[in-house]
């Protein structure tokens, strides 16, 4: 697998890593890659599929080894399939890595040209956020308000420290509340430089 030239979408579950990594992807020159969605198009009755699920429905994370094989062996078939270029695109990374071990074992696939850190101040509305998503989505990941404070626990404990591994110029912190425009508006800001 080749390196890519990558820049990391973080934030707590809720904050719009998704809608803001989609958009990106639109873009000339930018592929977007979320690892969610790659999990959530596994075959649920596949052996692979019923693992994701008995992590996810829990909010639980799969385990690192997994998730690093799952979203290489994905990344190698879009390359493949000539929908993402290994030399000519910023691979816009959602979901991934998220802990420093998942960060240890991506090293030798990807240069980090920035982070793109989403914040919110207001863990209500990213629950309230989520909670819509789930309804809207028919996403089992977001429906219980339970799974959802572990999600936000499981940031906070594991995926949130991760952002001390990265200098401090390559992390740029964009106020992901407002409307999606608004905060597009913040986050290209902060990535045109970066091409």
């Amino acid at each position: 697998m080749s390196t890519f030239d990558s820049i990391l979408l973080f934030g707590p579950p809720g904050v719009g890593k998704g809608t803001q990594g989609k958009v990106l992807g639109t873009v000339p020159g930018f592929f977007h890659h979320s690892s969610g969605d790659v999990f959530r198009s596994l075959d649920k009755q596949s052996e692979l599929g019923q693992t994701f699920l008995s992590y996810s429905t829990k909010g639980e994370l799969v385990p690192d080894d997994l998730t690093i094989d799952i979203w290489r062996s994905d990344l190698d078939r879009r390359v493949s399939e000539g929908t993402v270029s290994a030399t000519g695109d910023i691979v816009v990374l959602d979901g991934i890595p998220r802990n420093a071990n998942q960060a240890e074992l991506m090293k030798a696939h990807v240069r980090v040209l920035g982070v793109i850190h989403l914040v919110a101040s207001d863990e209500n509305e990213l629950i309230e956020r989520l909670r819509k998503r789930a309804e809207k989505e028919d996403r089992p990941d977001d429906a219980d308000v339970n799974v959802i404070k572990r999600r936000l626990e499981i940031y906070t404990e594991s995926t949130r420290p991760m952002l001390d591994l990265y200098d401090k110029s390559l992390i740029h912190d964009i106020d992901a509340l407002g409307t999606p425009a608004e905060v597009l508006r913040r986050v290209l800001d902060a990535v045109i430089p970066l091409q």
